[in-house]
């Protein structure tokens, strides 16, 4: 059968070679319009449902909140593992899926159970939310916003009003969640003197402040001729109308909201903030869509700052654009492989132009290396794989295999050429010729390709993370060596006819020449010493063996990111406040390493965002400037030794891949995890500390801290029974009335056109 293919394509070389030329130019456009990313997807297709429950501490939404929504969602068809986590004021709720599954069927059944249990939740809690599909990911950039003449108020409202919606509309784009800033809202601080003095009660502030922000529709009216719409000046909620607002109308004067409270414009309470380059500002962190290039996004993104960028500029608005920027690490990838692809080509040239002194047959190498990886890239493309770090190290690692396959086919054609030229019945039938050296080195090189496939084959049917990780790279290795195969089968041979003339007599150089005398002495010697030979490698084998047992193993290696994320908790309880002046200290701290190209910081949490941190939890994102693989373990010590200043704090430094790939997986980023359950929180806090003490101690570990931190301090009110009877005041009438005081309600909302 190899005869067969390579005699059809000696009979119609034109032919093969425009088809190759064909699919050359077809690969480059695959390559153009393929889907880059840094991973392949590695998580089964995994929802989080949010839900807001203002006001309520952690056990009362993980009672009243968390665990009726996963009695609802673990009976969902196909769902593997539900995880949970119950903050102040909201809970999380990540589910996975069984592997493989439909991530949109998914998400279709877990809708429909979400809205089933969302009837049965506490009145005031807010409706569940799902998340939208992202890459595993995620992160595709962070774009930090500062200004020294706007408020925080202002520069929120310019970030989240003209910013944030033109960047959602950029194609790709998941989510942009705003940290930072302060949200503007209209605040009604009731006065209880006042209200006591005109006999107003709380209920009915509500109660006139709804009246005044609801819209209500007008209809239309009926003429003879034609309908008129009628509009009603529901008008803007401003200060100055809320105020104007009447609570009640009698004999006398009309009570005003104004006259029983302070109605002015304010920020909302922050559950988190953010910093640039240690200074208060904005943090927009955005996410890619499932299965979005996140290349092509990512500069599609950069493309409408780019526009917004003279608007911004001219309100005096900084922009640090490039914060976090995953794509780096695809860009650095696919410059890697560029690299490794020319010095490839530069020693095939070499080996071939000082070996064999034919710059043609040098050509015919070149031109089956990038046919082979560009053939093998256009089925990646058809199979719905994505451009990532692990197809193009397996395209990298096919690159030696591809090499072979093409100097071996082109130097036995060279080789046969030239003893045909110089034998004296001279073989004037090329085709002939060179068909016979192409067989004569297929079979050999047919059953090598054969053994690396059934060795590489099992790879593929490797599930979970591994699987994840391993298959797309065994992918893109076996494609490309089938690949380099039929190149040369087919092509080669081709072009061997069509480019390669008369081959002259072969005169040896000095250099081979001295090369093959010292090999065939070599030979001479083990050929005279067999059995000294085979224990010497006996030998050496057991030694590998065993000096392999000593190495260290993991999942994947250390990527060179230029990028890490430092995870850091305060004391249990610490404010936001606290919080930003402890991270502009620790800023300040990192910007003054030489390695350090940017900080941001990012506290507590964001409305809908996926970290969901208390406010004594924050994070830190820090590029470095480009360094070497000895520069980034030399930086990861100096950053290790800025945060290990600041005692009685719980810190963790992680490269952001690897954050990624441990909270997406398990919910946990460390290496090691441990487990404490039980019922009583306070005996669990305990035991989690002298656990989390003990390890402390054990050479080798690092970032040991309690992801649960003890209790935050609380005041806890109880109501009496007795008392609240003998005022006439109901307990419900309590509750809204301290919910109001400290956590503040929500009336209603407005919005300007």
């Amino acid at each position: 059968m190899l005869s067969a293919i390579v005699r059809a394509s000696l009979r119609q070389p034109v032919m093969v070679v425009v088809a190759a030329l064909l699919l050359l130019g077809y690969g480059i456009l695959t390559v153009a319009k393929a889907r880059y990313d840094v991973f392949p997807e590695f998580v089964p297709p995994t929802a989080t449902v949010q839900t807001e429950a203002p006001g309520l501490v952690p056990e009362q939404v993980e009672a009243l909140v968390t665990r009726p929504l996963e009695a609802a969602i673990g009976g969902t068809n196909g769902v593997e593992s539900v995880r949970s986590e119950s903050i102040q004021g909201l809970s999380v709720i990540t589910i996975v899926f069984a592997d493989g599954s439909d991530p949109f069927r998914a998400r279709q059944l877990l809708g429909e159970a979400i809205a089933e249990a969302s009837g049965s939740l506490p009145t005031g809690v807010g409706t569940p939310r799902l998340s939208p599909l992202t890459s595993s990911t995620m992160d595709l950039l962070k774009i930090g916003f500062t200004s020294d003449g706007l408020s925080p108020m202002a520069l929120r409202d310019v970030i989240q009003w003209t910013v944030r919606p033109r960047l959602l509309a950029v194609p790709g784009v998941a989510r942009a969640i705003i940290f930072g800033g302060e949200e503007r809202r209209i605040e009604i601080a009731v006065r209880p003197a006042d209200m006591v003095a005109r006999g107003v009660a709380l209920a009915d502030v509500a109660t006139a402040v709804q009246a005044a922000t609801t819209v209500r529709g007008g209809g239309f009216a009926e003429t003879a001729n034609q309908r008129l719409l009628i509009a009603p000046d529901n008008g803007a909620a401003t200060p100055a109308r809320l105020a104007a607002a009447p609570i009640a109308v009698g004999s006398g004067a009309p009570i005003r909201v104004g006259d029983v409270a302070d109605v002015r414009e304010a920020a909302a309470p922050q559950s988190g903030d953010a910093l640039i380059m240690g200074r208060p500002g904005v943090l927009v962190a955005m996410s890619s869509q499932y299965g979005a290039n996140t290349l092509d996004t990512t500069l599609a993104v950069e493309a409408a700052l780019a526009e917004l960028r003279p608007s911004l500029t001219a309100q005096g608005i900084t922009i640090a654009p490039r914060l976090h920027r995953p794509a780096n690490f695809i860009e650095a990838a696919l410059r890697g492989v560029t690299r490794d692809l020319l010095v490839g080509a530069v020693l095939i040239g070499f080996v071939l132009v000082a070996f064999l002194r034919n710059v043609r047959a040098a050509l015919i190498t070149f031109l089956a290396i990038p046919l082979s990886l560009l053939a093998a890239l256009i089925v990646l493309d058809r199979m719905g794989q994505t451009v990532n770090t692990m197809t193009l190290g397996g395209l990298a690692v096919a690159l030696g295999v591809v090499i072979d396959d093409a100097i071996v086919d082109v130097e036995n054609i060279v080789r046969r050429l030239r003893l045909a030229a110089a034998a004296p019945d001279r073989v004037t039938d090329r085709a002939s010729v060179i068909a016979a050296a192409s067989i004569e080195v297929r079979g050999p090189v047919v059953y090598a390709t054969f053994v690396l496939v059934l060795t590489i084959a099992p790879v593929l049917a490797l599930t979970g993370l591994q699987g994840a990780f391993f298959a797309p790279l065994a992918l893109a290795f076996l494609l490309a060596v089938l690949a380099s195969l039929l190149v040369a089968i087919c092509v080669t041979p081709a072009l061997a006819l069509l480019l390669l003339g008369p081959i002259g007599a072969h005169h040896e150089t000095p250099a081979m020449a001295a090369i093959k005398n010292a090999h065939g002495r070599m030979v001479a010697a083990v050929c005279a010493a067999p059995q000294a030979v085979l224990a010497a490698t006996m030998l050496v084998g057991v030694l590998a063996m065993l000096g392999a047992a000593s190495f260290g193993s993991e999942l994947l290696p250390a990527f060179r990111e230029r990028h890490y994320v430092l995870i850091v908790g305060g004391p249990s309880g610490a404010s936001v406040g606290y919080m930003r002046d402890l991270g502009k200290r620790i800023s300040h701290d990192l910007l003054a390493l030489p390695v350090v190209a940017s900080v941001s910081m990012q506290i507590g949490r964001a409305e809908a965002g996926e970290d969901t941190f208390p406010p004594h939890r924050s994070e830190f994102h820090v590029e470095l400037r480009d360094l070497g693989a000895a520069g980034e373990d030399a930086a990861m010590a100096d950053i290790r030794a800025v945060l290990a200043a600041y005692p009685g704090l719980q810190t963790e430094v992680l490269t952001f891949l690897g954050d990624r790939i441990g909270e997406s997986l398990s919910g946990e980023t460390a290496a090691v995890a441990i487990g404490v359950y039980g019922g009583d929180l306070d005996t669990l806090d305990r035991v989690a500390g002298a656990v989390a003490a003990r390890l402390r101690r054990l050479p080798g570990a690092a970032d040991v801290r309690m992801k649960a931190q003890p209790g935050a301090p609380e005041i806890a009110i109880n109501l009496d029974p007795v008392r609240l009877a003998l005022r006439g005041v109901t307990a419900g009438d309590a509750h809204d009335a301290i919910e109001t005081a400290f956590q503040g309600r929500v009336i209603g909302q407005s919005a300007t056109a």
